[in-house]
């Protein structure tokens, strides 16, 4: 599934580059929806959006940050805020909606043709970024993209192949990506 890159904008290879895999528990971000279920206590679960700055409000618990956390980390801090009130309770948060910290989404600019910000995805590679986006405008310099990526705190530029991988069905222009890639697709001049 993934391969070698040709013409690297860096020096390094964008694989070797990869750093470890992200971790595997979801961490909550802005725009995430959260289920928020207090066991036998109905009229305090309830199911709310974490605000775009980070916090949640439900029935006695006002402003908790969500964001970054797991939501079972979640779901402590909310027994802790609900204690007050009710003995014992036994919190469950489930995520209905997925968005992500914004560190960890993928950002496609340039000639895509739906550039956005896409919720990392586990295993994510570059042909299902494509797929979210819908492709590369006609004007796109498909094989001119670049991968922007943070490794070790220092930012990376990779170069990717997309008419390779689109147009010549090369599945070893295909790579992985991680979270915080910001995917580059430059205008072609002709």
């Amino acid at each position: 599934m993934v391969g070698a890159l040709g013409g690297c904008a860096s020096s390094g290879n964008l694989m070797a580059d990869a750093g470890p895999a992200p971790a595997p528990d979801y961490l909550i971000g802005p725009g995430d929806n959260v289920n928020i279920i207090v066991w036998r206590n109905p009229e305090v679960s309830q199911s709310v959006p974490v605000r775009p700055d980070g916090k949640i409000t439900t029935p006695l618990v006002e402003d908790l940050e969500a964001s970054g956390k797991t939501p079972t980390a979640l779901a402590r801090d909310i027994e802790k805020a609900l204690a007050k009130y009710i003995q014992q309770p036994v919190v469950t948060v489930i995520v209905t909606g997925f968005t992500g910290t914004y560190g960890e989404q993928i950002r496609v600019i340039g000639q895509a043709a739906r550039p956005q910000a896409l919720p990392y995805r586990r295993d994510m590679s570059l042909m299902d970024v494509l797929i979210a986006v819908g492709g590369v405008t006609e004007f796109a310099a498909g094989n001119k993209a670049t991968i922007v990526r943070n490794v070790d705190g220092k930012q990376q530029q990779y170069r990717v192949r997309l008419n390779d991988l689109i147009k010549e069905g090369d599945i070893s222009a295909n790579v992985a990506m991680r979270p915080g890639d910001i995917l580059i697709i430059p205008e072609s001049f002709f």
